[in-house]
């Protein structure tokens, strides 16, 4: 349920932006404050929305459920003041969490102008912070947002696996999470590596600008991915207290390499970028130690890390060479276009190919059954094969 609201929520988020954005224009023409406006609007819109399904859903389940233990003997309810103690003590350290995830955008407001002023007129600065927060950023966090449904959906089904003391499953949960993670990641940051120029010139054509800052930028999509994901499984075995403390040590390395960074004039606002990076390896490496010293993890150099970057080459060369193939013969952006849908097929084809997954971590991805038949009848995957 909770990986449903937070797709609705992305789902309502960019629909609602679009359409308020679309409305302003019509109503009030090209003013950017109020199309601003709208668009900070929708976000809280779609809030709300996804907050309303989640309590149409709890409001049903906690209904049947009722019902269904009222006929259990000796049923007796919680306390009220029993049920928040135990919410407070969860939610504060989330809270603390997403705190200082805004906090790390904050340090660049804050730092980089600051910096760029040091040797650039203050107009220049603001347009090179404009290119990081307007452009680059919201690049970099588009995979997130794929990502956080599988981050979300982890922390129940650990839980209930920790309750059970069912050690085997929470393991196997956590890998094949983490293994998602990286896939997501990794194809993510190659590709906006590689098409850094032609995605920039796809969506903000009049502003082609950034290019190398999204490049440098493009590694903290991978550690961010997996850190999201480390961190829900942190909270699902119940040491919530951790991600918190990994994001304030991962923000205060990424203050410091800010400060010193964006002041070279060599270096600029690739800086900024750079801190990103230093914060989120922090943030991932102290998570998944304390995840791995918790419970043990069985994480193969082969499955985890090789396999998927072969497989990421191989997308990327391939991608790469078709995008400049087609670049003479039709425009640079249907090229982009059919070169990164081009790539997120020879990626998926590579992953089977390599046979990163098993069968039965195939069966945990939605319609993962269906498409483990298909590949037993291709040959791909034997019938006996785990």
């Amino acid at each position: 349920m909770t990986a449903k609201a937070q797709a609705l929520e992305q789902i309502f988020k960019t629909s609602l932006t679009i359409l308020l954005v679309e409305v302003v224009v019509l109503f009030y023409g090209k003013n950017v404050t109020i199309m601003a406006a709208g668009a900070n609007f929708a976000t809280t819109l779609s809030i709300i929305l996804s907050c309303g399904y989640a309590a149409l859903y709890y409001k049903i389940y906690t209904k049947n459920s009722t019902v269904e233990n009222k006929t259990i003997p000796n049923y007796k309810p919680e306390r009220l003041s029993i049920i928040l103690k135990r919410l407070l003590i969860v939610a504060l350290p989330i809270t603390l969490s997403a705190i200082m995830s805004t906090l790390n955008k904050n340090i660049d407001s804050v730092t980089v102008v600051r910096g760029l002023k040091t040797f650039l007129t203050e107009t220049q600065a603001k347009l090179q912070y404009g290119i990081l927060s307007g452009k680059v950023d919201t690049l970099i966090t588009l995979p997130l947002s794929f990502n956080i449904a599988f981050s979300t959906a982890l922390v129940p089904t650990l839980s209930a696996a920790i309750a059970r003391k069912d050690i085997k499953t929470a393991k196997n949960r956590i890998s094949f999470s983490l293994l998602l993670s990286n896939i997501i990641g990794l194809p993510c940051t190659f590709g906006l590596i590689v098409f850094a120029q032609p995605i920039i010139n796809l969506i903000f054509p009049n502003a082609p600008d950034g290019a190398l800052l999204l490049q440098i930028s493009a590694v903290t999509v991978v550690f961010s991915v997996l850190a999201q994901t480390a961190n829900g499984a942190l909270q699902g075995i119940g040491r919530i207290i951790i991600p918190a403390v990994s994001s304030f040590i991962g923000l205060i390395a990424k203050l410091i390499v800010n400060v010193i960074l964006i002041k070279i004039p060599g270096i600029g606002v690739n800086g900024a970028a750079i801190g990103s990076i230093v914060n989120n390896v922090l943030v991932f490496l102290i998570s998944y130690y304390v995840l791995n010293k918790t419970i043990k993890l069985d994480m193969k150099f082969s499955k985890f890390i090789l396999k998927p970057v072969i497989a990421t080459l191989i997308m990327s060369v391939c991608s790469y060479w078709l995008y400049i193939m087609l670049i003479g013969i039709m425009s640079a952006k249907i090229a982009t276009i059919i070169a990164i849908l081009f790539a997120v097929i020879i990626f998926a084809l590579s992953v089977i190919a390599l046979k990163i997954f098993t069968k039965e971590e195939l069966k945990m991805i939605p319609y993962g059954s269906k498409l483990c038949a298909l590949l037993e009848r291709l040959g791909i995957y034997a019938k006996d094969e785990i």
